[in-house]
């Protein structure tokens, strides 16, 4: 087990370092010089050549990523030529945000997904099975910027239960208007969530409930509900818990949309405005946090599988 895990710790940490590599390449690779974008068409070539040697993009690309990489590693990913703001600062100011829109939606895509899956599954063939299948084909073709929109005309401008856009901060305006600002958005990407979720979790509930030895429970007299929860449920997570870890990393990184859509200020926010005053130092340490950040969640997921069954880690063992 121990040996299992550390080959997966050395994968992920491979995988870390090529990203970083890359991410700090791709500065070298811009049009003209990285100063020329931040700076623009305008930018006189002494400005341009003082930012490049601010960036150090006058030193060989290996010196590069060495002096990039030694200051990282102390949370360090540099600093914005064009707000003088620390990067690591502006993405942790902004992180918990998008890791509680990312958290809330996961929650409920998860609590719906897997109430819908154990009914379905339990009742395989039934109306309720192909209504529930049926549910989960319409969600997963609503994606969250037709789902925000609509969510936002009815339960905000129709109801008024809920607010269009803003962020309330719990420090400040408190737990409740912290959440009601923040269902909506969390609904919005959670709906697609319910759908993937549903089908992966009903697929292999599905099959698992087919398998001898629930057919022993089942003889032993134990009550349907036991038998799904104690032993059914437990070997029919792993395809949910992988896309649950995926999903959770890309999440982190991917609610650009509904952020923009509901004015939040989380990481989706920063690397739009990054991007549009060409920032690329900004956008460089957003990407190497999410990609850290999205890896290391994968690899939490990897090494759940044997707590979920121990056999997993003697095969990969093997």
């Amino acid at each position: 087990m121990v040996l299992t895990t550390a080959r997966r710790v050395l994968r992920s940490l491979v995988v870390i370092i090529l990203v970083t590599m890359g991410s700090v390449a791709l500065l070298s690779l811009a049009p003209g010089s990285a100063a020329s974008v931040i700076l623009g068409e305008n930018a006189t070539p002494a400005a341009v050549a003082k930012l490049n040697a601010r960036l150090g993009m006058d030193r060989p690309l290996w010196h590069q990523y060495t002096d990039w990489l030694g200051h990282a590693v102390t949370g360090d990913l540099g600093t914005s030529p064009v707000t003088n703001e620390s990067v690591t600062h502006a993405v942790l100011s902004r992180l918990p945000v998008t890791l509680e829109l990312a958290a809330i939606a996961l929650t409920l895509s998860l609590a719906v997904a897997v109430l819908l899956a154990i009914v379905s599954a339990a009742r395989e063939g039934s109306a309720v099975d192909r209504g529930a299948t049926a549910l989960s084909s319409v969600l997963l073709s609503v994606p969250a910027f037709i789902a925000g929109p609509v969510l936002i005309y009815f339960f905000s401008l129709k109801l008024g239960w809920l607010p269009v856009s803003g962020w309330a901060r719990v420090s400040t305006d408190g737990l409740g208007a912290n959440l009601r600002g923040a269902l909506l958005p969390a609904v919005s990407i959670a709906l697609t969530e319910i759908a993937a979720f549903h089908r992966a979790l009903r697929a292999d509930l599905v099959s698992t409930l087919r398998e001898d030895f629930i057919a022993a429970a089942r003889a032993k007299g134990m009550s349907p509900a036991y038998v799904m929860f104690r032993h059914a449920l437990r070997p029919s997570s792993f395809s949910l818990i992988t896309l649950a870890g995926i999903n959770l990393g890309r999440l982190i990184g991917g609610t650009v949309v509904v952020e923009i859509l509901f004015s939040l200020p989380g990481l989706g926010q920063l690397v739009v405005s990054s991007i549009v005053s060409r920032d690329l130092v900004s956008v460089q340490g957003i990407v190497v946090f999410v990609v850290v950040a999205y890896v290391l969640v994968n690899t939490l997921v990897d090494l759940s599988y044997q707590w979920l069954d121990p056999r997993v880690g003697k095969v990969a063992a093997a």
